[in-house]
């Protein structure tokens, strides 16, 4: 910390250059000697040699000046002094064997170009369905709602509605903002212009998003604008960053990202207690999970028929790994590498048994603002570990900078906290002058409030919708990904998101009054519309449109290993009744 500041030597080398202190007063205690001859022991040597590091010049002064500073520093001193090995030993478990402070400069290239991976599946995965979802003849198209929304909120609109789509709202439109997002996050991922990549990619996702209607009103959308936008403070400023040229990445960003990691595991640990739901007490959540998950794969059959006992003991563990190691994330090196490593294997487990799309990854990212270069360096080669020594490259940012950051922080960290005391108590109340910043701050969802799962559904109602051209014979159309035809085995989609398939989920648990989004749909497959049947798996109306379409709701349920074996199918279903009566084409 003090680098070639002060020399550093066992006082057994010492004390024959300076006569003068006894070997019992060097064993006592540290000795810090000037060039001037004043010498210093103890605390405050510590503190008076800590002042040749950046930042240290208050440690001494406020020795000299603090009441009672002095006094607690030395009793603080003496109680370790005392206690060496056992010390020495704790600070080896929660350091490591190297205590030196830690440097970030791997961790921000490893971040953001996984930030940047990630926002290339996100707008890949949307460039291939938003002209169906949202486009001018889609789903929920995008200029009905911002026609809506202009007539009902007026000016206001802009700031309850941000989105660059106020100038225009077309299906190329839509597609210019989803391949120009991915063209720049392959820019970010080659280090060039990261800031400007950055604060574009948040603009165009967030633009996106706001007239994504139900289609991008998930959680890892907003995870993924959040991250992006503090991502945005923690990139280098200059074009073509290097190495040797760089500026020590911020450690207020650095805390901002684990806060928000944080936030996303504990709120996600919490409301499963604080929302009520049995399932989550007992334990006993995971014999039904993997079978009413959203969007199973074929995993999730094989984790459905686990033993009771190995569901019971994995959601105990979960409870360790989202409610406490959390509390981790804010400590010393090697408790924070646990609380990574916790956080990747959930992640890991949730991925291998369903399909999350990039919530896994986009987590792990995050993971990274946990781990420093020494921990970093090991995955890299042996000719890329070789980098410029800290203390030869630029200081930290300016205290412009940092006086912006602080008072960024100050900011939003607040913000945050009442976010997650709102989202995850259902009686939650805050003052009004803290609803009123919420409600301002919200359009722009970069600081939200997470909680994945807070009730679980117990059984797995789907729609099917069939087609007929007389009223009296039924065809089936096949979605692309979510359960249809039970002798489909469930199939992994992921990182890809097939939203249609996912809201259909939604649908399912609610009635048709609620979901208007699917009589829509079925509109368009009444129309016959290319971009919306390109959304789904199977048209077995391939010539033209039907003249009639419905929707049907089932319960469906995973087979077990012996009906599996003998009929090869993977769900069976059975018929609940009418979600929404025939539609016939041109009425």
């Amino acid at each position: 910390m003090t680098g070639a500041h002060v020399e550093y030597v066992p006082y057994q080398e010492a004390g024959g250059r300076f006569p003068g202190i006894t070997a019992d007063q060097f064993e006592m205690a540290v000795h810090f000697i000037e060039p001037n001859g004043r010498i210093s022991t103890a605390a405050e040597a510590v503190y008076r040699s800590l002042s040749f590091a950046p930042g240290g010049g208050w440690m001494p002064w406020a020795y000299a000046r603090v009441p009672g500073f002095a006094g607690v520093s030395e009793k603080a001193y003496r109680f370790v002094a005392a206690r060496r090995r056992g010390f020495s030993t704790l600070t080896t478990v929660l350091w490591g064997s190297d205590p030196s402070p830690s440097s970030y400069w791997l961790t921000r290239w490893f971040f953001l170009r996984a930030l940047a991976v990630v926002y290339f599946i996100a707008f890949v995965s949307l460039g291939v369905q938003i002209v169906g979802l949202v486009g001018e003849n889609g789903i929920a198209p995008a200029a009905a709602s911002l026609e809506r929304a202009r007539a009902s909120l007026g000016s206001e609109g802009y700031w309850r509605v941000p989105t660059l789509f106020w100038l225009g709202c077309g299906d190329r439109a839509l597609l210019y903002a989803c391949w120009g997002g991915a063209a720049a996050a392959m820019v970010l991922f080659l280090r060039i212009l990261p800031t400007a990549m950055l604060a574009g990619m948040w603009g165009l996702y967030l633009s996106l998003s706001s007239v994504g209607s139900v289609f991008l009103s998930f959680q890892w959308d907003t995870l993924l604008l959040e991250t992006g936008f503090l991502a945005i403070f923690l990139a280098p400023l200059t074009a073509f960053p290097r190495a040797d040229a760089e500026r020590a990445p911020s450690r207020i960003v650095l805390f901002l990202l684990r806060w928000l990691l944080f936030r996303l595991m504990f709120l996600s640990g919490l409301v499963k207690l604080t929302y009520g739901d049995g399932s989550w007490r007992d334990l006993s959540v995971l014999t039904f999970h993997y079978l009413t998950q959203p969007m199973p794969a074929w995993t999730s059959w094989y984790a459905h028929h686990w033993p009771s006992w190995f569901h019971e003991v994995s959601v105990a563990i979960m409870y360790v790994i989202e409610l406490g190691l959390p509390f981790l994330m804010f400590g010393p090196r090697r408790p924070r590498q646990w609380a990574a490593l916790g956080t990747v294997f959930l992640m890991v487990m949730i991925a291998a048994t369903g399909n999350y799309n990039f919530f896994n990854l986009l987590t792990g990212a995050l993971c990274l603002a946990l781990l420093d270069d020494a921990f970093l360096a090991r995955f890299l080669p042996a000719r890329m570990r070789t980098r410029p020594a800290t203390s030869q490259r630029p200081a930290a940012a300016g205290w412009s900078r940092t006086a912006f950051l602080c008072v960024f922080a100050a900011t939003i960290v607040p913000i945050g906290a009442a976010y997650a005391y709102v989202g995850s108590f259902p009686e939650g109340r805050v003052p009004d002058v803290c609803r009123d910043v919420l409600k301002y701050v919200a359009p722009f969802r970069s600081i939200n409030s997470y909680g994945l799962f807070r009730v679980m559904t117990t059984t797995r109602p789907e729609i099917v919708i069939e087609g007929s051209e007389d009223g009296a014979t039924w065809h089936e159309y096949e979605f692309a990904w979510k359960p249809g035809d039970v002798m489909r085995a469930p199939g992994f989609a992921q990182p890809h998101q097939p939203r249609l398939d996912w809201q259909m989920w939604f649908a399912a648990l609610g009635s048709v009054q609620r979901n208007p989004w699917v009589v829509n749909l079925m509109y368009r497959l009444l129309e016959g519309r290319p971009e919306v049947l390109g959304l789904m798996g199977v048209n077995p109306f391939e010539e033209r449109p039907p003249r009639y379409v419905r929707a049907l709701l089932y319960r469906y349920e995973f087979t077990d290993a012996e009906t599996r074996e003998e009929t090869g199918a993977w769900w069976r279903r059975e018929y609940l009744g009418v979600y929404c009566s025939p539609i016939e084409r041109g009425r």
